[in-house]
């Protein structure tokens, strides 16, 4: 029986830059957690991977938010999910990972599933993700992510463009933002069906 447990990571800054663009998945995540209800516990600070975080730990779904500089989150999510699959003594099929991020190619609250292999368009915090944690290193492992757009400035230039992600979130731009958990729930929702759908192929019922 396909039944696993969550562990779904966002990424984002930390203060000053934790109200950013940059860490709308910070902000995701938090609107998830709000759309489950009471079948998911509020966050609060908890530690993990050695440091504290900001957490949300119910029966099938492990939330955090990552503690790290949005560069550098690559360490500290691979050292997160061995700490979960060694405190919770889960196989790694029996854990899902999901990482929700921000993306500057989609328009602002547009949310999406991404595959695990997906590009990472420039994302630095995924290009982290990928050079210290491998598929191929947790055989039956089931991995993804969920996108959210922020949207993108006119000019391109790399100054121009870290401008935009650093820069405090409008108004306009936060309740977006904190309105994305019903599609969030339904990419996660949607992730669950597919790799249910996986394992009954690869595990016919006799």
């Amino acid at each position: 029986m396909f039944n696993p447990r969550f562990l779904i990571v966002s990424l984002g800054n930390q203060a000053p830059y934790y109200e950013c663009l940059h860490s709308a998945g910070h902000f995701a995540l938090t609107s998830l957690q709000k759309t489950l209800g009471s079948s998911q516990p509020p966050f609060t600070s908890e530690r993990y991977g050695r440091k504290a975080c900001l957490a949300s730990t119910g029966s099938n779904y492990i939330m955090i938010q990552s503690p790290t500089v949005m560069n550098i989150s690559g360490p500290w999510v691979a050292k997160t999910w061995r700490e979960v699959l060694e405190n919770y003594q889960l196989k790694p099929s029996e854990l899902s990972l999901v990482v929700v991020h921000d993306d500057l190619e989609e328009d602002l609250g547009h949310v999406k599933i991404r595959k695990w292999k997906a590009s990472h368009r420039g994302h630095n915090g995924i290009k982290s993700i990928n050079a210290n944690l491998k598929p191929s290193d947790f055989p039956r492992s089931r991995w993804s992510r969920i996108s959210i757009g922020i949207g993108r400035p006119e000019a391109r230039d790399q100054m121009s463009v870290s401008d935009y992600v650093l820069k405090k979130m409008t108004r306009h731009q936060r309740s977006i933002i904190d309105q994305v958990g019903p599609r969030a729930l339904g990419c996660l929702r949607q992730l669950q069906e597919e790799w249910e759908e996986e394992y009954d192929r690869a595990n016919p019922k006799l």
